[in-house]
């Protein structure tokens, strides 16, 4: 990696220490013949503006929505800041999912950006406030590793993201007035950017105390502590979670295109079964093809993915990946393409390595997949969510049962105060699918496990059995197998539809999907 100076200037500005941290091997030039030359001697740059993105008309009928929701308050909503990796590297970034639906703003959003409804009678102003690229003529251009273009390549400018979003832009220094003028009625949705949060809470508290000390203490309108939790916020943060409970026309779009570029993935994972059982670490090779797809396709994978071959099949979020896989054993690839606008798909599809389920491990599958079936039979609009996992918990419990593996009847492990059959299913069912691979997860539980689901939802049905591999209360032959099947469900006006239904669910179809991909 190259020798680099971290001259940041984001809106949490580093500390001293940070700023000095590379400063005894910094080796950028600084004399002032250098910085006369390098300012100069550039092409001009194509300033022709783009017409908006397709998402841009999608995201202002939903800040219509929250503008509706928080009449005559002023509303923050940042993206969120680089991450720190190690040292003077950071983790790839990305912008909060919130940000995202409200923007269309996706992966090639600015870090530290933050989006500003300034109310405006019965409605709000839209603004979005970023750090606009700096001229070549400035010691950013060349010396800011984090920001600055000859490092990271153009940047846009503040006319570019206006018109690209259909958004009024201003630059980050302007967001001090917006700071300035900060009330005890302004909401800022706290997880997306602590630093920033922290800056808009000592605002709130400094116009409470003003207010105080301008009338009467005992009439404070406003009690917060720096960092800590605040109602109001919190009720922010759950009405952009509900917003995206139903989805619109654009992303069951990008969705289905996730989808789409997920089974491309897990074809190719099957297409190199010869490479990834040759390597000691196998399941490093399922997780590296995957995400080879995922970044041709898209922005990356939409989470860690879960490449877990034999008893790793049976550890429920194993993200290790770092164990063989061996003819004869299962392969559970749980994995999900993320596109540049951050909608993801989330599949799990259990296969044999060597194309031919043993008996026990179809027995497992087939009760799996009829879990998964008698769940898909439930989803239609004015059913409750809740009711989705019932049904596929009323076929692990019979199974279970039948096999001999419950200590009492499925009837009464089906009871409340027993469920006996979790152990062998302890996760639930299904959770939305969106920007965020557990979508909407800050929704009351009134609109999520116990909401009426409506046309234009999409959440996931991913049953499964796993029997540890020390498991003793199931036979030598059942221990040691795990198997999910994990698809896309999208409700409908009249049913349901299943998204990632062209990537093979029966065993039969999993045997020749596995066939046919190694020839």
């Amino acid at each position: 990696m190259a020798n680099t100076t971290d001259t940041s200037t984001s809106t949490a500005r580093p500390t001293a220490e940070e700023d000095d941290r590379n400063a005894n091997r910094s080796t950028t030039p600084s004399s002032e013949g250098f910085k006369r030359y390098i300012g100069t001697g550039w092409a001009e740059r194509d300033e022709s503006l783009p017409p908006a993105r397709e998402q841009a008309t999608f995201a202002a009928a939903r800040r219509a929505k929250v503008s509706a929701a928080f009449t005559g308050i002023r509303l923050i909503i940042p993206a969120g800041d680089m991450k720190q990796r190690a040292n003077d590297t950071d983790y790839p970034f990305r912008a909060h999912s919130a940000f995202a639906h409200l923007t269309g703003w996706g992966a090639d959003s600015e870090p530290g950006a933050v989006l500003v409804l300034e109310p405006n009678g019965d409605a709000h102003d839209a603004t979005v406030y970023f750090r606009e690229r700096a001229g070549r003529d400035t010691e950013e251009f060349y010396a800011d590793a984090s920001i600055g273009e000859f490092w990271i390549g153009p940047r846009p400018s503040l006319a570019h993201v206006a018109a690209d979003l259909g958004l009024a832009t201003r630059g980050i220094a302007d967001l001090d007035h917006v700071i300035d003028s900060v009330d005890t009625s302004t909401l800022v949705l706290r997880e997306a950017d602590p630093a920033f949060t922290e800056r808009v809470d000592h605002a709130r508290i400094r116009y409470a105390a003003e207010a105080a000390l301008s009338t009467n203490a005992s009439d404070a309108p406003f009690s917060l502590e720096v960092g800590g939790e605040h109602e109001p916020d919190a009720e922010l943060a759950r009405v952009l979670s509900e917003l995206r409970l139903v989805k619109d026309e654009f992303e069951v779009a990008e969705l289905r295109a996730a989808i789409d570029a997920t089974a491309r993935g897990f074809t190719e994972v099957l297409e190199e079964l010869p490479r990834i059982t040759a390597e000691v670490r196998g399941e490093r090779v399922i997780e590296g093809v995957f995400a080879t797809r995922a970044r041709l396709d898209g922005n990356d994978v939409g989470y860690s993915s879960i490449a877990a071959a034999g008893p790793h099949a049976t550890i429920l979020h194993w993200t290790r990946n770092d164990g063989p896989v061996v003819p004869g054993d299962l392969v559970l690839l749980d994995a999900g393409v993320e596109r540049d606008t951050y909608y993801t798909a989330d599949i799990t599809r259990t296969f044999p390595v060597n194309g031919t389920f043993s008996p026990v491990q179809r027995q497992v599958y087939e009760a799996v997949l009829e879990a998964a079936d008698a769940a898909f039979r439930v989803v239609k609009p004015g059913a409750i969510f809740r009711e989705v996992h019932a049904a596929a918990m009323e076929v692990i419990a019979r199974k279970t049962a039948e096999w001999g593996f419950l200590p009492v009847s499925a009837e009464e492990s089906l009871q409340p105060e027993n469920q006996f059959h979790r152990r062998y299913m302890v996760h639930g069912t299904s959770h939305h699918l969106g920007l965020d691979v557990h979508d909407c997860a800050q929704a009351r539980r009134s609109m999520y496990l116990d909401g009426v689901l409506e046309a234009g939802m999409v959440f996931t049905i991913e049953p499964g059995l796993y029997f540890q591999a020390d498991d003793l209360t199931v036979p030598e032959e059942f221990r040691g197998i795990g198997v999910r099947i994990e698809d896309n469900v999208l409700v409908t006006a009249d049913g349901a539809e299943n998204l990632s239904a062209a990537i093979p669910r029966t065993a039969d179809e999993v045997e020749a999907w596995v066939r046919g991909a190694a020839r």
